[in-house]
């Protein structure tokens, strides 16, 4: 019964008639079936929301609304209160280096990781080295290291918290690596600075990238006491378009929109003299936001549930149980593990391979033939049917702290629909690949 059946689960779904070998699963993943027959059953009441008093409007409406209390149940938050809505996890992180862009102080600094995506550090950068200068602030942005398996270095991470700290910023799971940082004990670094919060909190506020960690993971931001947490709705089985920011309520109330305009507004609250901001979350929704998009994420949610289990939350708009989402989240969890577990033993035995990070990780796998551009084994793979990806994955600085020349490695990734087949066939054609090559020593 703790088993995940994906063969049945791959039948909700149409790239296996496709013949694919679907295994780039941590860059996106795939759309069920019953997600877009949903689009096309919201497209008869198709309208706006928030701003029209049709049928259609209200109708739309309530589901918009009902999404956010889906998606606040899934993290385990007190509320939709918490939860805004952004095209993806990039976007949301932007929209926390905004809000705060004003608070910062002259001395300050961001502390972040080496193992961070592109999007967890390039923010950063941006403000400490273009956006605040230009405002006559000096504020630091630090970088702590990994150690040789590509796991956090927590040590040095503690090393440059200090009581100017106003923000650490860490990856949930690597998405290079697939090294999960202990994200309780950042939290303990974070909380040893005693940084004056204009809250009035003494520690550093904790932001986590969670867009590796969401797919295979039960998220509980109450139990990680996370300030700021974002993640991709892509990688979960929706379609492009839609990311999440969770904050903690105060935060919110506090801090400055991302973008301004209509409906993050309070009805009738805009004057010459002033303008009052909308209740929470609409505050931080300007403009028209991605309301199917919003509605079918948090229904991708509600299938996955149904997919593993036999429930029936897809279609609704009712509670869901805490120990549902636990305990699927923990079969998926197992699933995709035991499948990286099986591609990290088969690429073992191929001469000339390197596989980086530890061997516990999340259901990911980079890897390099020696001698070989990464590009050369995606394309050689794509050609057996097999889809991989090459590249530096976004995770430039770890690539380059590596030595990589070119900064790239080829990866496979799995999600709940993959099968030991799969896997099996993706190690096959690197074998066979290698194989056709000269042997170079790493």
């Amino acid at each position: 019964m703790n088993a995940l059946d994906a063969t049945r689960i791959r039948s909700h779904f149409d790239f296996p008639a496709a013949g694919r070998v679907v295994t780039n699963n941590a860059a996106s993943t795939q759309p069920p079936r019953e997600l877009i027959g949903l689009l096309r059953n919201l497209t008869p009441w198709y309208e706006n929301v928030h701003r029209g008093q049709s049928a259609a409007s209200r109708r739309t409406t309530a589901m918009f609304e009902a999404s956010f209390d889906t998606i606040a149940t899934w993290l385990n938050a007190p509320g939709r209160r918490c939860v805004a809505t952004y095209r993806n996890t990039t976007e949301a992180i932007n929209a926390v280096m905004y809000s705060l862009l004003t608070d910062f102080r002259d001395g300050d600094n961001v502390v972040t990781t080496m193992l961070e995506h592109n999007s967890n550090y390039v923010p950063w950068h941006a403000l400490c080295r273009e956006i605040l200068p230009r405002l006559g602030r000096r504020v630091e942005c630090r970088l702590a290291r990994f150690d040789a398996d590509g796991r956090l270095d927590l040590d040095h991470l503690a090393s440059l918290v200090d009581s100017r700290t106003k923000l650490v910023c860490c990856t949930g799971a690597s998405n290079f690596f697939g090294t999960k940082p202990d994200l309780p004990r950042v939290r303990a670094i974070a909380d040893a600075s005693g940084y004056p919060q204009p809250t009035g909190e003494r520690r550093s506020l904790l932001l986590v990238d969670a867009a590796q960690l969401a797919p295979t993971s039960a998220l509980d931001v109450q139990a990680l006491d996370v300030d700021y947490l974002a993640f991709s709705f892509h990688k979960m089985l929706a379609p492009f378009g839609v990311g999440v920011l969770y904050a903690k309520q105060h935060l919110l109330d506090h801090s400055l929109p991302f973008l301004y305009g209509g409906d993050m507004v309070a009805e009738g609250g805009v004057t010459p003299e002033s303008v009052a901001w909308n209740d929470l979350p609409w505050k931080y929704t300007a403009g028209t936001p991605g309301i199917l998009g919003v509605i079918l994420s948090a229904q991708a949610l509600r299938l996955l549930l149904d997919l593993v289990m036999p429930t029936s939350f897809f279609g609704g708009t009712g509670p869901i149980p805490r120990v549902a989402i636990e305990e699927v989240m923990s079969r998926v969890g197992r699933h995709t593990a035991n499948l990286t577990a099986r591609c990290m033993a088969g690429l073992s035995e191929i001469k000339g391979l390197r596989v980086y990070g530890p061997e516990h990780r999340t259901p990911l796998v980079a890897f390099n033939l020696a001698g070989v551009s990464p590009f050369a084994v995606a394309e050689a793979l794509d050609r057996r049917g097999v889809e991989a990806r090459a590249g530096c994955h976004c995770a430039t600085l770890a690539h380059h702290a590596l030595g990589l020349d070119p900064p790239a490695s080829c990866r496979l990734s799995f999600a709940l629909y993959n099968t030991t087949d799969d896997v099996d066939r993706a190690i096959d054609a690197v074998r066979e690949f290698a194989a056709s090559r000269p042997l170079v020593s790493n």
